[in-house]
Parts: C-alpha cells; sequence; structure tokens
C-alpha cells in the first residue's frame, strides 16, 4: 500500500474503533481529521485528547469528523476514551495498517533507546476523500486550534 499525498486521494481503508467500524467511503461528505498519537494515558496525548474533546462542538459545528488513532488496543481505548470523557472514536490500529498508509512510524529516542513508535501526526480528509493538510512531528500546545482554523477555512 503506497503512502497519501497531499492533494491526492486517500487509499480505502477501513478500521476498528471504539464506535464501531470507520472507513473511508463512510467520511465522504464531511471533512475529517484523523490524529495519530503514540499512546493512551501519557501526558501530551492525554492533553491532545482533551483538546480535541474541548473542541470537540467547533469541529461537529462545520461538520467536520474527528478520529483519534494510535496502536493501542481497542479496551485501552475504551478506558481512557471513558477517563477523559472523549466524545469522538478511536481506532485501534494495533497492525499498523493505517500508521503506515500515513507515514507517522518513525524511529524515536527514548532513554537513550531507538524505538520505533507514532510521530504525533494530524490529517485533514476534504469532503471527497483527498487529503488537504497534513501536520507532522505536532507539539500539543496551540495545534489544536490550529486544525480548527484551518477547517474553518476550508468550509
Amino acid at each position: 500500500m503506497s503512502q497519501v499525498t497531499l492533494g491526492k486521494a486517500i487509499p480505502p481503508f477501513k478500521a476498528v474503533s471504539t464506535q464501531g467500524d470507520i472507513s473511508l467511503e463512510g467520511l465522504r461528505g464531511h471533512l475529517a481529521v484523523l490524529y495519530f498519537y503514540p499512546k493512551d494515558n501519557t501526558p501530551g496525548c492525554t492533553t491532545q485528547a482533551q483538546d480535541f474533546r474541548d473542541r470537540y462542538q467547533e469541529f461537529v459545528d462545520t461538520g467536520c469528523h474527528i478520529i483519534g488513532i494510535s496502536r493501542d488496543s481497542l479496551k485501552s481505548h475504551a478506558g481512557f476514551t471513558d477517563k477523559q470523557s472523549l466524545p469522538f472514536p478511536l481506532i485501534s490500529d494495533d497492525s499498523e495498517t493505517l500508521c503506515e498508509l500515513f507515514g507517522v512510524m518513525k524511529l524515536k529516542n527514548m532513554y537513550g533507546k531507538q524505538v520505533r513508535g507514532i510521530e504525533r501526526s494530524t490529517f485533514l480528509i476534504d469532503t471527497h476523500g483527498l487529503l488537504l493538510r497534513e501536520w507532522r512531528g505536532v507539539r500539543v500546545p496551540g495545534h489544536v486550534d490550529e486544525v480548527l482554523q484551518t477547517v474553518r477555512d476550508s468550509v
């Protein structure tokens, strides 16, 4: 499977989430924000999820879906969703299919060791399934505000 490219169609996908199956076909007609994050219940990932949660209604008001994606299990996602009161689905990509499609798997340094993990990244898909915008190597502070402004500018 090739990786996504700005301005090009996203290849069809289907994935399991905390709110049932999600497919590219099911997102058609809506803008969609897919945000990839390293791990449930870690400080940066929790803050990012809370930021999307706190601005969720503003995204919904523009007709935009929010979907979080990590390699955590559905059980982990369910606990994270309940603990943080997340209104949007979290996809469990334990096979790394979507991670590879979006090119977010990177070698990272953790405590002096090289480990393979998700580079925090966000993607905006338009109503026709085209990749409209991407943010890679995301820093959490202010990111959700920037994404929301881009969504508003795209409507």
